[in-house]
């Protein structure tokens, strides 16, 4: 079974799947599905009471549903109950909810979308785009994001040509690459900026996806100069790809005289932006009255003068 974890967005509502390549069909958390539907505080014992409901009546498509590891809210992969889409619409007709007929045109749109993008896999950028743009990023963040998904893509392509595996080993690289350019590994940069399951890379500032992006790159193309054969040869020239990167960093730093690794994420610049945006309205909306009020004062004083 070859897995794709991905979020979807339906109504500024994150919903786990899982995309199986071999079946060609997504995976969706039903508690999920049921935190959409129903607002419910609880959607975990809702799906305990419902499931147990649906067992009861003989409902064949509660007994097929699959248990799939996916991140849960502590960032722990845990198993989840999961159904496809087809199980899905069926099981959206005992959850009463005005959402329903929207889900499942979402729904329907998320399956179709996925076999489109197999066919032209530059349809999946187009929806990281349009994703991150409901998500409040700025466009020129988004375009810094995606050439970086393109790097990370091909230096996993090049680990994959060494041998190397996905999982841990990756992770190590990854770690040795991150320390050696921000001076913190992958843990720590993610403690720094106050994330939990949230992605690192999702959360940094411009400069520092540019800065990642040239240590990946570098990794990458000192990995095809050397030729490293061993795990430990590509720790050394994940290293090295790293420092790269760290001069980069250390230079514009001395120059700017502010620090590149900072606990600003996009949240908080998010949520700056936000506010900014809001103090403006308010201003604007107060000088409006004022203008308002001013005009009124006038118009009474003229009025005023009129009858005297």
């Amino acid at each position: 079974m070859k897995e794709n974890n991905a979020i979807q967005i339906f109504e500024d509502k994150k919903v786990r799947t899982i995309w199986d390549g071999d079946l060609e069909k997504w995976f969706i958390s039903i508690v999920d599905v049921i935190e959409v539907l129903t607002e419910s505080p609880n959607p975990q014992v809702y799906w305990r009471v419902l499931k147990k409901r649906l067992k009861a009546e003989g409902n064949e498509t509660v007994t097929n549903c699959n248990g799939l590891k996916m991140k849960a809210p502590d960032g722990k992969m845990r198993i989840t109950d999961v159904a496809d889409t087809e199980q899905l619409f069926r099981l959206i007709q005992s959850i009463p909810s005005p959402k329903a007929e929207p889900f499942k045109l979402w729904l329907a749109q998320i399956a179709s979308e996925r076999l489109d993008e197999m066919q032209d896999p530059e349809l999946s950028i187009d929806r990281a785009l349009e994703q991150y743009l409901k998500l409040g990023y700025s466009e020129n963040w988004i375009n810094q994001r995606l050439k970086s998904i393109e790097i990370r893509k091909e230096l996993t392509d090049e680990w994959k040509k060494r041998g190397l595996k996905e999982g841990l080993q990756f992770a190590t690289l990854t770690d040795i690459i991150t320390k050696a350019w921000a001076g913190i590994n992958t843990k720590e940069y993610k403690v720094l900026k106050g994330l939990k399951k949230e992605n690192l890379r999702d959360n940094m500032t411009n400069t520092e996806l540019i800065l990642n992006m040239l240590a990946e790159a570098s990794t990458k193309d000192i990995s095809q100069a050397v030729n490293p054969e061993t795990f430990e040869e590509n720790k050394k020239v994940a290293k090295q790809g790293g420092n790269v990167a760290k001069v980069a960093l250390k230079e514009l730093e001395a120059k700017t005289k502010k620090k590149v690794v900072t606990s600003i994420n996009a949240r908080t610049n998010l949520q700056i932006k936000s506010n900014q945006n809001k103090n403006q309205l308010e201003k604007m909306l107060e000088k409006i009255s004022e203008d308002n009020l001013h005009k009124e004062i006038n118009f009474g004083k003229s009025v005023g003068n009129e009858i005297l």
